[in-house]
């Protein structure tokens, strides 16, 4: 006896010849087979992603994020202020070499204001920055370039210099 397609099939009998007749003059086809392939497809595509995004993040795990401390953290408008500034490292590391860029956000600066830390991590900067009319508080934006021959990043928003109206 032979086993196929779910059927029982004796060699040489009159039955197994026309079932194998039946098949072959069957022009149906399989019912359902193309939405379950689609199906399969979509599924597969879906997991696939979801696998080489997991494996998009490997690389990114050297990276360090930095971020800024800034001292004072408030200052007058309308009066040049020396800020303080140190680049510090997710690992608690101080940043050498790093750009640190200040430049207006809700408060003004005639123009960007830029130095390049220290063997601290730290560089100072005078700032000079206005308030619109009628404004009380402003924000000057801080940004931090990192040295390129590091593994560290500026991917998220760094503290900011708070002006109040003097």
């Amino acid at each position: 006896m032979l086993l196929s397609f779910g059927f029982i099939y004796k060699h040489g009998s009159r039955e197994t010849m026309r079932s194998r007749t039946r098949f072959v003059a069957d022009d149906r086809g399989i019912e359902g087979l193309p939405i379950r392939l689609i199906i399969a497809l979509v599924v597969g595509v879906a997991s696939l992603a979801i696998m080489m995004s997991m494996l998009g993040g490997i690389g990114t795990i050297a990276e360090t994020e930095v971020d800024v401390e800034v001292d004072p953290t408030t200052i007058d408008a309308g009066s040049e202020s020396n800020v303080d500034l140190t680049v510090i490292g997710d690992d608690g590391n101080t940043v050498q070499d790093a750009t640190v860029i200040v430049s207006s956000e809700e408060a003004t600066l005639d123009s960007a204001v830029k130095g390049e830390t220290d063997a601290d991590g730290s560089v100072s900067l005078d700032l000079e920055p206005e308030l619109r009319q009628g404004q009380r508080t402003g924000s000057l934006h801080v940004d931090v370039v990192p040295p390129a021959d590091t593994d560290y990043v500026n991917e998220q928003a760094n503290n900011e210099i708070v002006v109040i109206e003097d």
